[in-house]
């Protein structure tokens, strides 16, 4: 289940203004920080404690594993207004303008397709697949979880895909802040296990 949040663009939007709109999975950002909780534990636990390599091994662990726990639970998020929609993915970013969006669908994963034939994934807006059972039994009059976020998401896309401002092509940013220092830790982590 997503939590639609709607952070302004300023401390006190008046009414005429749009905020941005903010969709996250809770779920797994309390997960995330669980993991992170763990791993930061054991992790600190190994690298003041332990001798030899294993101080060592920590540190290339928690380098691997720091942002890869941060990419797959808080990293991804979905933000729309009234312009495009901004998907966060673990290792992406994608801008898409409304005008670009061809459909979007929730079937097994929440997804966006653009008139040029892309399709992205929105990893923020998670299937539930009992959620997706009790929309199809009710007819759709009582949308849920993924179902309704992407209700939402299709009505700022046929509203705003007229808007002279929503108009471009999808534009993919590869996230090296999440990327590189993963690489890196995988890197030390086989060495210092090719050692050990």
């Amino acid at each position: 289940m997503t939590s639609p949040e709607q952070p302004g663009k300023s401390g006190n939007p008046s009414p005429s203004a749009s905020a941005d709109r903010a969709y996250r999975s809770p779920m797994a950002m309390a997960g995330g920080v669980l993991l992170l909780g763990i791993g930061l534990w054991m992790g600190g636990d190994a690298l003041l404690r332990g001798d030899g390599l294993t101080p060592w091994t920590a540190l290339a662990a928690l380098l691997l594993g720091v942002p890869l726990v941060y990419a797959f639970t808080l990293r991804p998020a979905v933000y729309a207004d009234d312009d495009r929609m901004l998907v966060r993915n673990p290792f992406r970013t994608v801008r898409v303008p409304w005008a670009a969006v061809a459909e979007l669908k929730a079937t097994y994963s929440t997804e966006v397709l653009t008139r040029g034939g892309a399709k992205y994934q929105l990893w923020a807006v998670p299937v539930s697949m009992r959620q997706r059972k009790l929309n199809v039994r009710s007819g759709g009059k009582h949308l849920v979880g993924a179902e309704a976020t992407v209700q939402e998401l299709r009505t700022l896309a046929q509203q705003n895909a007229v808007r002279p401002t929503a108009k471009g092509e999808p534009q993919v940013r590869w996230a090296y802040e999440v990327i590189a220092p993963a690489a890196a830790g995988l890197v030390a982590l086989a060495v210092l296990l090719a050692l050990g």
